[in-house]
């Protein structure tokens, strides 16, 4: 039996939150229903649906827009109006950028603009995507089945994410203890030690006269140190958003062993999640292509697929230029190239999506699984090194005691 997180409204529109135990996602949504609830999201409590994230009003995550989209469907679908429904929405997100759009959309549609308009207006928050989709939904007169679509790609993302995330945290904290384990070490450890290997007068290591010119420089100029760390940092992280650095580091991420597997898989599983969804809402395949491509984090993955639109414009079928660019894995484009044979382009995509979205998860534990002994034993080299330069002229002076 699993645990599962629930949102949901009763009748007088007020938001209940919980959690209980059951068999099935089936069950639990029978017994809310049965309350007298209008179920909105139903999650699974475990380790890959739960979002480790502090909300400060920033940017909505695809967690948030996941909720979102799903509870906008469920509320529809039961017959409130679009302005209730916002309305609604707007009061219990907490995501306070989110929030504000809400409202701005909501004056919107009471004004008689269309939702997809609407949204687009607030393109920091909804992404291109979404707007398409809604826009799609309201022409076919099925928003709430294109909303409801978009909840699963959002939550195929998020999960994906996670997993992501998940990946490089521990790494990251390891560096961080390790930082700070050197720093401690040169400013408060080694000065003491040196302080008596000065009484004694012994005739220090190279290895340990490089670690004490090391402690000597950081106590003398970490005024300097921090703010020139700090700069060099800013520097490259504004120098990473420009259109050259997001070429070096794309085509770096990809030259790394360690991760260009995940990458490439996580690329694969965005593209064919993101497109199978828009062709299914009866988005064109050149429009579709081109919100796919502005979707992508890598921006060889973005510019290979706005080729791609190229392409197509001029009746190119869609696998010939993924096959050209060589980024995507060969079942990608093969899968793709069936479809258009057959005229299963949507069904090959979501087979490629979940086929990826699989590989991707396997693909980070095996990174986890090989870096965590990687990481231990660059942190005992660097802790190794800085024990060796403190033992080193102990071991000499007991030496030359004995030869006395």
């Amino acid at each position: 039996m699993a645990t599962w997180g629930y949102v949901a409204i009763d009748k007088s529109g007020k938001e209940t939150k919980g959690s209980r135990d059951a068999d099935n996602k089936e069950q639990i949504t029978r017994e809310l229903k049965n309350q007298g609830l209008i179920v909105l999201d139903i999650t699974e409590q475990n380790a890959l649906t739960k979002d480790i994230s502090f909300d400060f009003g920033g940017k909505p995550t695809a967690r948030d827009l996941a909720v979102f989209c799903r509870q906008f469907a469920s509320i529809t679908r039961a017959g409130v109006t679009i302005i209730q429904t916002l309305n609604m929405l707007a009061e219990q997100t907490e995501n306070v950028k989110m929030q504000k759009a809400l409202q701005a959309v909501r004056a919107d549609v009471e004004k008689g603009e269309s939702f997809a308009d609407s949204l687009a207006r607030h393109d920091n928050v909804f992404p291109e995507l979404l707007v398409q989709m809604a826009r799609a939904g309201e022409a076919s007169g099925s928003l709430e089945t294109a909303m409801e679509r978009m909840a699963i790609q959002f939550e195929k993302s998020a999960k994906t994410q996670a997993l992501i995330k998940k990946a490089m945290i521990y790494p990251i904290v390891v560096a961080c203890v390790a930082v700070a384990v050197v720093i401690v070490m040169l400013v408060f450890v080694i000065p003491r030690y040196m302080d008596m290997f000065e009484e004694l007068g012994t005739e220090l290591p190279a290895i340990t006269k490089a670690v004490v010119a090391m402690s000597t420089f950081i106590q003398n100029y970490w005024f300097i140190i921090v703010p020139v760390v700090a700069a060099v940092v800013f520097v490259i992280k504004t120098w990473a958003k420009t259109n050259s650095g997001k070429h070096v580091v794309g085509k770096l991420a990809l030259k790394i062993p360690a991760i260009q597997n995940m990458i490439v898989k996580s690329a694969s599983a965005q593209m064919a999640r993101t497109l199978s969804t828009l062709l299914t809402a009866g988005v064109p395949l050149i429009e579709a292509v081109d919100i796919v491509a502005d979707t992508m984090t890598n921006i060889w993955f973005k510019e290979a697929l706005k080729d791609a639109v190229d392409q197509i414009m001029i009746g190119v079928p869609l696998s010939q230029p993924l096959q050209t660019c060589k980024l995507f894995p060969p079942m990608v484009y093969h899968m793709i190239r069936i479809g258009e044979e057959a005229g299963s382009t949507e069904e090959m995509l979501n087979k490629l999506a979940d086929y990826y979205e699989e590989e991707v998860e396997m693909a980070v534990q095996s990174l986890m699984a090989a870096m965590e002994p990687m990481i231990i034993i660059v942190l005992a080299c660097i802790v190794g090194v800085l024990i060796g330069a403190v033992m080193a002229p102990m071991v000499n002076l007991y030496a030359a005691l004995d030869n006395m």
